[in-house]
């Protein structure tokens, strides 16, 4: 660790979200030696499954090492979504004469806009903190939970058993196997956000969602960045055109995209990269890793439980259970599940009342959307039409750009689309995508009309405000029904208003 970076572990903003949320170093011991249950983790996962059970009266207590609020907190959705919104005001100032409005020369405090995200992070952390936890009737036990038995753990000199047990370590980062990159100090989603001194040239590996959305930030406030990615596209689980113009975007703003490639060693601040045909050396002043999780396993003694694990994480059945009937599982640790906060919020609820009720909530069933905060953001919820596909799944697909939409029109907004994909020649909705600013919030209809197994149809019966991006969705509705008007239709039509004269 730099010195620069170890002195602002002491800075203000730090210091105020640790005496919210840190756990190490505190005295927080167990209050009994039996739990109705515990959550292994302070994160989404743990806080949530606690949180809930003990509103209805059970004994419970969340095992954490380092701090509550967890990746999602510290490490991720916080800060990382206050670092986009900084690029974004650098952006839309500098091209604020667009619309008529002279500035003069944009300048970036960089050391200020970080200062800035950590601010926003530390009172964020008020939610997850210490007093709010324990107020809702959780014990929270400072140290690292090793499990002794089907139905104890050890932390420290103590040892707690419970009745039930949610597993919720999360992940870290996966640093791959690149000659040189351990001498240069790569960057992470751990460390990036405690920079406070700009690197003028910054070498991002991996262009999935972290990777992109970091370095268009990055790149907006004054980094000059090269995203290295070794499938051919960027978002490869996304829609294609989607994957294109988030790419296109990224370039136009200065990004130096290399698709289909691969770093093969770095010396001295100079990475060799082999792209196809050819080999590029790039320079950079640091690199940020954005290569994929590890789910957090280790030292957790699954073994002396008897829950069943891979390298992809904890395996679990359909109720987020493990092989060990005692303990659940929910999160990044979960084998084949999606790596979002709002996932680990929604497999933890489940998985608490599936321990302890008569229901069977099938978490596989659960409708996840997701989304990157690039600008455009891109947004999807259901299986990609290369899943279906492979399904053996025959489905219709029905688009709408983004320019055909009033409130993108007047805001300048060209490029983007909303694209639905249909049981062939049916109304039921199996999956969507929306292109654009505002995303993440408007896919939300979509995944709602899913999650109550509603049609596309079913879009068109809630009144919008207009101009609004929400009409995106609502218009390829009706797109899709006037499709539908058979020359049956309409003779019948004619017949019945016939009638009516």
């Amino acid at each position: 660790m730099r010195a620069a970076e170890f002195l602002l572990l002491m800075s203000d903003s730090n210091a105020k979200m640790d005496a919210l949320v840190r756990t190490t170093g505190q005295a927080l011991a167990p209050k009994d030696d039996t739990y109705d249950f515990i959550a292994i983790g302070g994160g989404t996962a743990g806080l949530v499954s606690t949180g809930g059970l003990a509103l209805l009266g059970l004994r419970t207590a969340i095992i954490e090492r380092e701090r509550l609020g967890g990746d999602c907190l510290v490490h991720g959705c916080v800060p990382s979504k206050a670092l986009v919104f900084a690029g974004k005001v650098a952006h839309g100032a500098r091209g604020a004469e667009r619309w008529g409005v002279r500035t003069r020369e944009v300048t970036v405090d960089f050391a200020a806009a970080m200062n800035r995200v950590r601010e926003i992070r530390a009172g964020v952390a008020h939610d997850d903190s210490l007093e709010v936890t324990t107020g809702r009737g959780v014990d929270v036990i400072a140290g690292e939970a090793r499990f002794v038995g089907p139905d104890a753990v050890k932390v420290g000199d103590a040892t707690i058993r419970f009745k039930r047990a949610l597993i919720g370590t999360g992940s870290r980062p996966r640093m791959p196997d690149i000659d040189g990159l351990s001498g240069h100090e790569p960057l992470t989603n751990e460390t990036v956000f405690e920079l406070t001194e700009r690197p003028d040239r910054l070498l991002v590996l991996g262009g999935g969602p972290i990777g992109c959305e970091l370095s268009q930030a990055l790149q907006r406030l004054g980094c000059e960045v090269t995203i290295v990615q070794l499938s051919e596209r960027l978002l490869p689980r996304e829609d294609p055109e989607a994957s294109e113009l988030v790419a296109k975007t990224l370039r136009a703003e200065g990004v130096t995209v290399l698709l289909d490639a691969a770093v093969e060693r770095i010396r001295d601040h100079v990475a060799s990269v082999r792209t196809p045909g050819k080999t590029t050396e790039v320079a950079f002043d640091r690199i940020l890793v954005a290569t994929g999780r590890v789910p957090n396993t280790e030292s957790l003694g699954l073994e002396e439980a008897g829950v069943e694990f891979e390298r992809a994480g904890i395996t679990v059945n359909n109720r987020l259970r493990t092989s060990n009937r005692r303990i659940y599982a929910a999160g990044d640790v979960v084998a084949g599940m999606p790596s979002f906060t709002h996932s680990a919020w929604a497999g933890a609820e489940y998985a608490a009342l599936n321990a302890f009720f008569p229901v069977f909530l099938g978490a596989k069933r659960r409708v996840i959307p997701r989304a990157t905060f690039t600008d455009p953001e891109v947004a999807h919820v259901g299986p990609s039409a290369e899943e279906l596909r492979a399904q053996g799944i025959a489905f219709d697909t029905v688009s709408t750009p983004v320019s055909h939409n009033d409130r993108a029109t007047v805001e300048g907004e060209s490029e983007g689309f909303a694209r639905v994909h249909l049981v062939r020649g049916k109304d039921k909705l199996l999956a969507a995508t929306i292109v654009g600013r505002g995303a993440s919030e408007q896919i939300v209809a979509a995944a709602h009309a899913m999650t109550h197994g509603e049609g596309l149809a079913a879009l068109t019966k809630t009144v919008r405000p207009y101009p609004t991006r929400s009409e995106m969705l609502r218009d390829i509705a009706y797109d899709r029904s006037i499709e539908r008007i058979t020359p049956m239709v309409k003779r019948m039509a004619q017949w019945w208003a016939g009638l009516r004269r």
